[in-house]
């Protein structure tokens, strides 16, 4: 007999205070060196428990994101091009905060941080989430915003 697929909601776990003390304290995350030898190198990146990872390919003048998570925490690792970031925290009227992240860089985004990702040139990147990336599920977590990408971009 069949098992019948969990619903969105349990699926999406509330975050926890332990959980919440373990993020990384700025939009940057440094990396550890390296595992280096002869025959190349394992770079770590993240050592979480989580739920998803995609691969998205973006093209160059394109917006991502204007939106934020209930729940869902993603870390975004830059395989090429670069992200324009723009961040700031839910139902703020402040301009957003700009982080430009490059090729080789990890950045993270905690829940309820409203966020956009503009794309000055073709990017590709992973992103490991909290939450499983299923459609139900990702639309469940997720609020869409107006823009909130500097003025003229929007």
């Amino acid at each position: 007999m069949a098992m019948a697929k969990p619903g969105p909601r349990q699926r999406i776990v509330p975050v926890t205070d332990d959980e919440r003390a373990k993020w990384p304290s700025g939009v940057i995350v440094p990396l550890h060196p390296p595992y280096a030898d002869a025959r190349g190198a394992i770079q770590p990146l993240v050592d979480v428990d989580m739920k998803s990872c995609v691969l998205i390919s973006s093209k160059a003048g394109s917006v991502r994101a204007n939106h934020y998570h209930r729940t869902d925490w993603h870390f975004c690792y830059v395989l090429s091009g670069f992200i324009e970031y723009y961040h700031r925290p839910v139902g703020s009227t402040a301009a957003p905060a700009h982080v430009t992240v490059r090729a080789g860089q990890l950045f993270f985004t905690p829940p309820m941080a409203e966020h956009a990702m503009v794309f000055p040139e073709d990017t590709v990147f992973l992103t490991l989430g909290r939450n499983s990336r299923e459609q139900e599920a990702y639309e469940e977590d997720v609020v869409r915003i107006d823009p909130i990408e500097p003025r003229g971009r929007a």
